[in-house]
C-alpha cells in the first residue's frame, strides 16, 4: 500500500459519492455488504492488473484494449507504446473508462481523464521519477526505452466502483 492517509480519505469520498449518485440498479448489485473501503481496495490491488481499457475514436466509437494497470496512490497508472491506437485516442480525447475484474470476486470500475506522465515535450509530472523508478524496478530497467518508446498515464478518476461481495476471499 502506497497511499497517504489523505489519499486514503480522497479516495473513499470517491468511492462514496459515486455510489450514492449510481442507478438504483447498479446500488442494488454493489452496496454496503458487497464492496470494499478505500483502505482494503488498496490492500487487494497490488503489483499488476490487468486493465479492460476503454478509448474512443476521432468518429465517437468506442475501442477497448488491455494494459497493465497499476493502482498507486488511489489511482490507476499504466503504459502503451507511443505509437498505439490507444495512446492517439488519448492524446486528441483523454476520457477514459477502466475495469479489472477477477471472476465474480472483484470488480472494479473506473472513469476519468487520463494525463500522461512522461511526455515527449514538455515537463513531465512532478511524481513521474518516484513512478519510474516504481516501474523499471517492476519491469527491469533494460526492457525498452523508457524516454521514448512508451508513454505512461495515470487515469484520474470522477467515477469508481468496486464489486466484492467476500473480502476475507480476495486477501487469501
Amino acid at each position: 500500500m502506497r497511499e497517504t492517509p489523505e489519499e486514503l480519505d480522497e479516495l473513499q469520498v470517491l468511492l462514496d459519492g459515486s455510489l450514492s449518485r449510481s442507478t438504483s440498479h447498479l446500488r442494488s448489485i454493489i452496496n454496503a455488504e458487497r464492496t470494499l473501503t478505500a483502505g482494503q481496495l488498496t490492500e487487494v490491488l497490488t503489483g499488476m492488473c490487468t486493465l479492460a481499457l476503454s478509448t474512443v475514436t476521432a468518429k465517437g466509437e468506442p475501442r477497448i484494449s488491455g494494459a497493465d494497470g497499476h493502482f498507486l496512490h488511489g489511482k490507476w497508472h499504466f503504459g502503451t507504446a507511443r505509437n498505439a491506437a490507444k495512446a492517439r485516442h488519448l492524446a486528441a480525447r483523454p476520457a477514459a473508462s477502466a475495469a479489472h475484474m477477477r471472476g465474480e470476486d472483484l470488480g472494479v470500475f473506473t472513469h476519468g481523464a487520463v494525463e500522461v506522465l512522461n511526455p515527449l515535450d514538455g515537463e513531465p509530472a512532478a511524481d513521474w521519477p518516484d513512478l519510474l523508478a516504481y516501474f523499471q524496478d517492476f519491469y527491469g530497467n533494460d526492457l525498452f526505452d523508457w524516454e521514448n518508446e512508451v508513454v505512461y498515464y495515470r487515469l484520474r478518476p470522477h467515477w469508481m466502483a468496486v464489486y466484492a461481495p467476500d473480502f476475507d476471499k480476495l486477501r487469501r
